[in-house]
């Protein structure tokens, strides 16, 4: 028996409202649309689902089984609805981000608060594991995303989405001052102690990609886990840190820090999200990027 939907839709909506008047209102139908439906889906079924009466309508024994039967599954499919319609406008859902902690920190986190301000039904979920870890987690379903810094050699089923340019410097505190305003060749940089982030993160491969380049090795006196740690150990004298400028423009403005220029300029890069290319991003992990999109523009 191969009977339309709505027409079970109309039927569970007479029943349960033992009136076609109701039934129509709540169908946003007329009247005779109503009786229509039911009448086609009673010839189709091969029996009479309701009788007339003066209060409006009851089921017949076989209209009452059939109710008892298809309502279950007409309210299921109804909640699926609701809840759809709920994702879409942002009433319901979760955005699930793998990213780094440092661009959580110096990147994301302004993001994240205006994204909840504006919906704060959307559940906001975060994995800091490293980007390697995080293709993984991609590719389980257990991110959306990812947010990382670009270029990265990601498998041939991710695609990238640029959103913010950033750019990395050698910086320095006054214990180093007699290089403030010079222009240094790279070749040089790699007399004095450095101090890099350690190796395997993205930064650190773009700077020895970048050094490899101009047939350059450097040998760091030091090599620490984060950016932080990084700005930390160079603020007090240790060294001279390669870090991104975005994530210490406080420290360059107050002075703390200056940054050494060097030639050639280190080349900038790019923050980015990737994802599956098979993956229909959901309604929040869209919004959330268009948001990220608009502003950096």
């Amino acid at each position: 028996m191969n009977v339309n939907f709505e027409l079970y839709k109309t039927f569970y909506s007479v029943a349960k409202n033992k009136n076609i008047t109701k039934a129509a209102h709540e169908l946003m139908i007329s009247q005779p649309a109503v009786s229509k439906s039911i009448k086609t889906l009673e010839e189709q079924v091969g029996c009479s689902l309701f009788i007339r009466n003066k209060y409006g309508v009851s089921l017949t024994e076989e209209g009452e089984t059939f109710y008892k039967n298809i309502k279950p599954a007409i309210e299921i499919i109804e909640h699926a609805e609701e809840t759809l319609q709920e994702t879409l406008n942002l009433d319901y859902g979760t955005l699930s981000i793998g990213v780094s902690n440092t661009l959580t920190r110096k990147y994301l986190l302004p993001y994240i608060k205006d994204f909840h301000e504006k919906y704060p039904k959307i559940k906001i979920k975060i994995s800091t594991s490293p980007t390697f870890e995080l293709i993984n987690e991609a590719r389980n379903g257990l991110i959306d995303f990812i947010i990382l810094n670009l270029p990265y050699d990601l498998p041939t089923d991710f695609k990238t989405k640029r959103l913010k340019e950033i750019n990395d410097c050698f910086v320095a505190s006054d214990k180093w001052k007699s290089l403030k305003d010079k222009i240094i060749p790279l070749e040089e940089i790699k007399k004095y102690p450095l101090i890099l982030i350690s190796k395997g993160s993205n930064t650190r491969t773009f700077l020895d990609n970048y050094c490899e380049k101009n047939n350059i090795i450097l040998s760091p006196e030091m090599e620490l886990a984060s950016h932080s740690l990084v700005t930390s150990f160079t603020k007090i004298g240790l060294g001279i840190g390669y870090t991104t400028k975005e994530f210490i423009e406080s420290d360059l403005k107050e002075g703390s820090l200056f940054e050494i220029k060097t030639i050639p300029a280190i080349p900038s890069r790019q923050i980015g999200a990737a994802y599956l290319k098979q993956k229909q991003l959901n309604k929040a992990s869209l919004t959330f990027l268009e948001l990220l999109n608009n502003v950096e523009k």
